[in-house]
């Protein structure tokens, strides 16, 4: 991690969920969440708790030096909505096979 930088991973103790208009496209008891120096806390959640089926794959990709690379899906009227790291960088291992959304909601 560079100097002054932090990110720290764990289980949520919280059930959180992600919506688009009024569809759920994931639900989650069992979500981590990601905490980085800067930036918003972020869920990330297992891919089993995701309906994947309403997800197209996007061809969008990002670098994050400290989490690695990026994949991106996208809805029909929405790109770019969720995205996942599927080879994180080993110091947070922990997001491999979970997904993040921009919005979700968290009770």
């Amino acid at each position: 991690m560079t100097r002054g930088h932090r990110i720290t991973v764990e289980p949520s103790d919280h059930h959180v969920r992600a919506v688009h208009g009024d569809q759920v496209l994931a639900e989650s008891e069992g979500a981590l969440v990601l905490r980085e120096t800067g930036c918003p806390d972020r869920y990330y959640i297992p891919a089993a708790d995701v309906r994947l089926d309403l997800l197209t794959p996007s061809a969008t990709r990002t670098h994050c030096p400290f989490k690695g690379d990026a994949s991106y899906w996208s809805l029909p009227d929405a790109a770019d909505v969720v995205w996942a790291y599927p080879d994180p960088k080993p110091e947070v291992r922990e997001i491999k096979d979970h997904l993040c959304f921009y919005d979700v909601e968290v009770s």
